[in-house]
């Protein structure tokens, strides 16, 4: 295989791999925007959860002032029946007594019921602060290993950077200008394989003269459509023929 074409070759191995990577490492952010927002949904339902809490809170303190009202206002009516004069101020009183007495049972099953609610709410306000706590220790679990992944992504980069660096040295500058210039037209994707007859890159089916020539693998042979160079990968010949 020519020399260069062997070298450009690898150069593009290393250029996909080093795109994949970043292309990981791109996503990184998104991954940690998501967990964020989990998070943040938890605290919010916290929240809503203890503002429902409050706010029944001050219901039933506002229910047992009422209370609170009419039990005063019943035993004034009790205290004021050993004065009254004839049967008839006797009657009303005790008419005002007996409907005292029944808003105090009105308002004290509002409070049992409001007792009851409070119970539930205190639960689930218990529930929800679990549920942020657990939530909130899964996504540091899951963003500490992100950043641990980031770290060994970029030291895999470095790596594929320093190899192409000395892929580099191996093309000379005016191929090597070609392939940075197709790289850079065609979205990093500079050299591409054949495949039973046709260009993997852009799908159109090779004249058998120029086939021929790109499976000596002894030339730079571009792409007539999309120009990329092409070449030839004998170990997936022999793969398929073995198959057959």
């Amino acid at each position: 295989m020519l020399q260069n074409l062997e070298s450009l070759i690898q150069l593009q191995e290393v250029d996909n791999h080093a795109t994949a990577l970043r292309a990981k490492i791109d996503a990184i952010p998104a991954h940690l925007q998501t967990l964020n927002d989990d998070v943040t949904a938890r605290a919010n339902e916290v929240d809503n959860t203890k503002n429902r809490f409050e706010k029944h809170k001050i219901e039933r303190q506002n229910l047992e002032n009422e209370l609170s009202q009419v039990q005063t206002r019943l035993s004034r009516f009790k205290e004021q029946l050993m004065d009254v004069k004839t049967n008839k101020e006797y009657q009303a009183m005790q008419n005002e007594i007996a409907g005292g007495q029944k808003e105090v049972q009105r308002f004290e099953d509002k409070l049992l019921e409001q007792m009851l609610e409070s119970d539930k709410l205190t639960t689930e306000v218990r529930d929800v602060e679990q549920l942020l706590e657990a939530k909130q220790n899964e996504v540091n679990q899951k963003r500490t290993v992100l950043e641990t992944e980031r770290g060994k992504i970029e030291k895999q980069i470095e790596a594929l950077s320093a190899k192409r660096s000395q892929l580099t040295k191996s093309v000379s500058q005016e191929v090597m200008s070609l392939f940075e210039m197709l790289s850079q037209q065609r979205k990093g994707i500079a050299v591409v394989k054949v495949s039973e007859g046709h260009c993997t890159a852009c799908r159109v089916r090779l004249r058998p003269q120029l086939f021929n020539d790109v499976r000596l693998n002894k030339n730079l042979i571009q792409c007539e459509i999309c120009q990329r160079i092409l070449y030839y990968d004998q170990n997936s010949s022999l793969e398929q023929s073995g198959e057959q």
